[in-house]
């Protein structure tokens, strides 16, 4: 037997966070601060655009890394095979610019980490079984249960988890996912 590199958006994702994490650790979070945290920053810094994407490579410590890759790996490679690297690395990539512009509009502090990408999966892995014409129930369940609790946290709660990055992913999952169920079927080939 040996290994395959079976999903390789959610796999070269997971390890470009892992090189992150590390390197945050060896430069004492300066690299962090610099390359993988989303804040206010005047528009001619070009790392401002930079961390629009790369802020969802950022977190603050080992819990909040493996907080995030435990579920987008028990749910990222199954989003990835059904609707295709290309189409998950859009979701991503997305989801980053959109949480990043979010908080930096709204929000004076820095947001680092996967949170927002983790919600899109989350309510894009509810949309399986999704036929035309319907909503699923499992679609309904997350944005009430995951969705909502994070819209309750946003006024209940003064931590340090970006319950707002939480919302916007969410929704955008709801977009991306919508969207793509909406996309005709590629037909295969008889064999």
């Amino acid at each position: 037997m040996k290994l395959k590199y079976n999903s390789p958006v959610v796999l070269t994702f997971s390890l470009l966070s892992l090189a992150a994490l590390i390197l945050g650790y060896l430069t004492g979070g300066e690299s962090t601060v610099k390359y993988f945290a989303v804040y206010r920053a005047p528009l001619t810094d070009p790392f401002t655009y930079l961390r629009l994407f790369t802020h969802v490579l950022g977190h603050s410590g080992y819990t909040h890394y493996m907080s995030n890759m435990l579920i987008i790996l028990l749910v990222g490679p199954a989003l990835e095979e059904k609707y295709g690297s290309r189409q998950l690395l859009i979701g991503i990539a997305a989801a980053a610019v959109i949480t990043g512009v979010f908080h930096m509009i709204f929000f004076r502090s820095a947001l680092m980490g996967a949170s927002g990408v983790v919600f899109m999966m989350i309510v894009m892995a509810s949309f399986s079984g999704f036929k035309q014409g319907t909503i699923p129930v499992t679609l309904v369940l997350i944005l009430v249960l995951y969705v909502g609790s994070e819209i309750v946290d946003m006024f209940t709660h003064a931590d340090n988890v970006s319950q707002s990055a939480h919302i916007v992913g969410g929704l955008w999952g709801l977009v991306w996912g919508w969207r793509l169920n909406q996309l005709p079927k590629p037909k295969r080939k008889a064999h």
